[in-house]
């Protein structure tokens, strides 16, 4: 049986398209200049790096210091925005997804941690912008990335009244957080990067979690 709401919040990373490769690539690239080496191999091992805040990634390295993070996110993006940023795929049924909610006069968001520019050239390349009333992401300076004032930031171009009528999708604790925090039911999604136990078993728990993109198609429809 589906949910019955009219704004339909959507991350990107993990939730709308698997942009591992890309980002964990970047990461690789960034990281070396602080003598870290990370091998292709290893690469799966950080995909704690994939959906949160690209500055809160890296704080996640002990050999890169506070005042080095702004150098990681200048080497970051020196890789992303040539090579990564479109080494990435939208997942089977997600177009379709969206264009069945259009059809059915839903207001699809976007609501992204990742640098709101960057998102919405990824989302044209792929042909998909089309079906978002708008996006809502981070600033260049890393300001507003936090997902719960990404959150809060499309609930007061909705209208905050609008918040029983509106969920948030994503693949990560954080999507889930940003949520609750702003009083919203969430979905979890299984097939992105996040895993059971970040989405059900946290502080803050999912109101419902898929596996697929087809159960999320059922619910959301």
């Amino acid at each position: 049986m589906g949910i019955n709401k009219q704004y339909i919040l959507f991350d990107m990373d993990g939730t709308l398209t698997d942009s591992k490769q890309g980002i964990l690539k970047s990461m690789q690239y960034a990281v070396k200049h602080f003598g870290i080496e990370v091998k292709d191999a290893e690469l799966d091992a950080y995909s704690f790096f994939i959906g949160p805040p690209l500055r809160d990634g890296f704080r996640r390295f002990r050999e890169i210091k506070e005042e080095d993070i702004e150098t990681a996110v200048k080497k970051y993006r020196e890789y992303y925005v040539p090579h990564g940023m479109f080494d990435n795929q939208i997942y089977e049924g997600i177009e379709h997804l969206l264009k069945s909610l259009k059809e059915r006069g839903k207001t699809v968001i976007l609501a992204t941690s990742k640098n709101e520019l960057f998102a919405k050239q990824i989302l044209e390349h792929f042909g998909i912008l089309k079906y978002f009333d708008f996006t809502v992401g981070a600033e260049l300076d890393g300001s507003r990335s936090d997902k719960a004032e990404i959150i809060l930031a499309c609930l007061e171009r909705i209208g905050l009244d609008k918040k029983p009528l509106t969920v948030m999708v994503g693949d990560r604790n954080h999507d889930i957080t940003g949520a609750a925090k702003n009083n919203i039911e969430s979905v979890g999604v299984l097939y992105g990067y996040g895993s059971f136990e970040e989405l059900a078993q946290g502080e803050y728990k999912a109101d419902y979690i898929v596996k697929t993109v087809g159960e999320l198609t059922d619910l959301l429809l």
